[in-house]
């Protein structure tokens, strides 16, 4: 005799079948019965119902799993040489299962139409919560919340999932939806686990770890009866924002797609096993049945899909980090007027206060909190470190006043402005004189007061950045020093001094820009280099920070044509890295080029005719994204000169999801135009340019457009500006303003923006 009661002669066909629903994916059918079951029935729907109740009640051998859709049972039937059941006909390519040599019939490919297995849903009593569970809405999304005082309460008998089999799926897919608080170094979390009863051993688990996600297995008969680890190096999750987790499973293959990003393939010695039993054995959310590794953060969708990879059925909504396939009704939407006087079914608690009165401090303590203003009827939220306008009275930018003159060093080519928690807002200026370098300013009762010195060699650009706790200042030189040295220099932050301290020397080449940027956690920073002597064909450096030595290696060179600007953008889950080039020694018709994130590395992904291009500058109005040029000069040496070199169109593109590329949606004429910056007044959209010089004076106006729709940018303010460089917008506790910086004089501008 077989197993489960079946006569040993009795010949088995292997074939994947399951009946819609019933959770079952036992593999295994006596040829006999199923040949019987098969010539009877001739509507396709009885020859499901036949196959479904022959795997449902005659389960003989361990039979490991598989599944079958309804769309392979007609192929099913093809092959048995019934032919096509009345008004079916076989779709173009359906594959019919072969046979081997033993006569075991080839597993079908799986479809996409099984039943979801929602663990958390499973969790939740009916009508209520289970101990332990609380309801929190966060950025308007609601999860729960765990409670580590019994972890036994948050867990449930596998039975439940597994009606009819008890063997876990061999081919699987785990979509989580969570939000993960920061938290300590060094701390492991649990999502799940799957244990049986009297034993600490874990079969299944997800657990997370600082910038790692681990899922584990227990394999008796391919690792000795240890536990197999399967580890997702560079998951960050960590961040108080939410993610969907989509883990495909397939033997020796394992694959992690967070947010519907490019997935994470990794391939193990140790296969999944094949027939894992899962009697006696319980699911235990956010926890292994103890309080240590308990999940702190909040949890919205944990769902088991038995078959292949679950990636392309999640990956089409809008927002990628709160996919949904399936959530526990108490976690969906309420409906915006209750029926009649009832209260809600499911209450939750929003994890915010509300404060009202004076304006209160915002550090990280209060982050995540709102203060309503009740003389401006505004709402205002904490990021951390000051109160952005979340809901209040639209303004109308009405016109524009001048409010500081800030006397400088030198000649200013750069300003970058940036807030430190717990300290203030700052604006670094990159000054063209050497002694006595460039300045530090911190916004001080209203204005910008003079804080620290800092020794540049003829300063381009500042840039702001942090790498966790650590706060970062880069500057880049485009002279060398007095040792004759060409350097630009990485400053942190020092708390214990309240300054910024050198840090680390990268060599450079006559440097003109930095920019910072994380991509799947790591962090970058990206340098733009002019020129090398006479030769302005040269590489530009893209840095990776190393945790372990605490300082940034050489990653990737990328040629660059007297670049004078990198721009780092994402669109869903892409990363874009765009460099305006200027000049390739003859001319300044010349591409820029914008690079896309793939396998590690930048590479290609559009090029675009620039002329002098010296700033990009993306920003998104709606859901349209937008990439702005700005170019300063037309210059070629084998061409006749035109009437002005200087007055020539900057362009504007807009991001054509169809043709996946940047085409150009407006031109606009600007004066040697060096720095484009987008900004918002109320609901109304604003760039402002910085014009430098006409071909015969800098005093030139630089303009604010508006944003008009249909009309694209229009003209609405002009404002007098001397050699302008660069343009900075900001927002404090007395409004909004606008900071300008002159090539040529030693004297930036303030600027208020006046609203009605």
């Amino acid at each position: 005799m077989g197993t489960g009661g079946c006569p040993e002669s009795s010949p088995w066909d292997r074939i994947p079948a399951c009946s819609p629903g019933s959770g079952c994916w036992c593999r295994w059918i006596p040829r006999e019965l199923l040949a019987a079951r098969l010539a009877g029935p001739s509507s396709s729907g009885s020859i499901q119902s036949c196959i479904s109740d022959a795997v449902l009640h005659t389960r003989c051998g361990d039979g490991d799993a598989n599944l079958v859709s309804e769309g392979q049972i007609l192929p099913l039937a093809l092959e048995r040489g019934l032919g096509a059941p009345p008004g079916e006909v076989p779709a173009p390519g359906s594959r019919i299962p072969q046979r081997d040599r033993a006569g075991s019939m080839t597993p079908l490919s799986l479809g996409t139409d099984l039943r979801p297995l929602d663990i958390l849903s499973e969790a939740v009593p009916a009508g209520g919560l289970a101990r332990g569970m609380r309801v929190f809405q966060v950025q308007g999304v609601r999860g729960f919340q765990l409670s580590p005082a019994r972890p036994r309460a948050l867990g449930f008998p596998a039975s439940r999932l597994f009606i009819h089999c008890d063997r876990f799926p061999e081919e699987f897919s785990i979509i989580a939806t969570l939000r993960a608080r920061r938290r300590p170094a060094k701390r492991n979390e649990y999502i799940f686990t799957l244990m049986v009863e009297d034993s600490p051993s874990v079969l299944v688990g997800l657990r997370y770890a600082p910038d790692k996600l681990h899922f584990l297995f227990w394999s008796q008969e391919r690792a000795g009866g240890w536990q197999t680890r399967v580890t997702f190096p560079n998951v960050s999750l960590s961040d108080n924002q939410w993610h969907t987790l989509i883990l495909a499973v397939s033997g020796q293959s394992f694959s992690l797609t967070v947010d519907c990003s490019i997935p994470k393939d990794v391939v193990v010695e140790t296969p999944f096993p094949a027939s894992l039993s899962v009697r006696r054995a319980s699911f235990y959310l956010g926890n292994r049945r103890r309080r240590k590794g308990v999940f702190t953060g909040l949890l919205r969708q944990l769902v088991l899909l038995p078959g292949a990879d679950a990636t392309p059925r999640m990956c089409h909504a809008v927002n990628f980090k709160v996919a949904t396939l399936s959530v526990p009704s108490v976690l969906q939407d309420v409906p915006a007027r209750p029926v009649s006087n009832e209260v809600l079914k499911y209450p939750y608690e929003a994890d915010m206060k509300v404060t009202l009165g004076a304006r209160p401090r915002c550090s990280k303590q209060e982050k995540a909190q709102f203060w309503f203003n009740a003389s401006r009827r505004g709402l205002y939220l904490c990021n951390g470190s000051t109160w952005v306008s979340m809901l209040e009275v639209q303004h109308r930018l009405d016109y524009v006043e001048e409010h500081q003159n800030l006397v400088t060093n030198s000649e200013t080519m750069g300003i970058e402005v940036f807030s430190i928690p717990k300290v203030g807002l700052f604006a670094a200026m990159a000054n063209r004189l050497t002694p006595p370098g460039s300045a530090i300013y911190r916004w001080t009762d209203g204005k910008f007061v003079h804080y620290q010195n800092i020794p540049t060699h003829q300063a381009q650009s500042w840039k702001y950045f942090t790498i966790g706790k650590k706060i970062f200042l880069a500057v880049a030189n485009f002279e060398q020093n007095e040792r004759g040295q060409e350097f630009s220099v990485i400053f942190k932050w020092s708390r214990r001094k309240a300054k910024f301290l050198a840090h680390q020397r990268i060599a450079t080449h006559s440097a003109r820009d930095w920019e910072a940027f994380a991509i799947e956690g790591e962090a970058f920073l990206a340098v733009v280099n002019h020129r090398e002597g006479n030769n302005h064909n040269i590489d530009s450096v893209i840095y990776r920070w190393n945790p372990r030595t605490g300082l940034f290696e050489t990653n990737q060179t990328i040629p660059t044509s007297g670049a004078y600007d990198w721009e780092f953008f994402t669109i869903g889950p892409y990363s874009f890295l765009a460099v305006a080039n200027t000049f390739n020694g003859t001319s300044t018709k010349i591409y820029s080029h914008i690079y896309i994130w793939l396998s590690g590395s930048f590479q290609l992904f559009q090029s675009i005719l620039t002329f002098g291009a010296a700033d990009w500058e993306v920003f998104h109005i709606g859901d349209r994204v937008f990439l702005a040029v700005a170019n300063s000069h037309s210059y070629d040496s084998g061409m006749p000169a035109p009437s002005n070199f200087y007055a020539i169109n900057s362009s504007i593109y807009e991001l054509n999801i169809t043709a996946q590329m940047f085409v150009k949606f407006q031109d606009l004429l600007t004066y040697s135009a060096l720095d484009w910056e987008f900004f918002s007044v109320g609901d109304d959209s604003f760039l402002v340019v910085a014009n430098s010089f006409d071909g015969f004076t800098f005093s030139v106006n630089s303009i604010i457009y508006r944003w008009q729709g249909y009309e694209g940018f229009v003209a609405a303010h002009h404002l007098p500006t001397v050699g302008c460089r660069d343009w900075e917008a900001f927002h404090t506790a007395e409004g909004s303003f606008l900071l300008y910086s002159s090539a040529k004089e030693p004297l930036s501008k303030v600027l208020k923006l006046k609203t009605t």
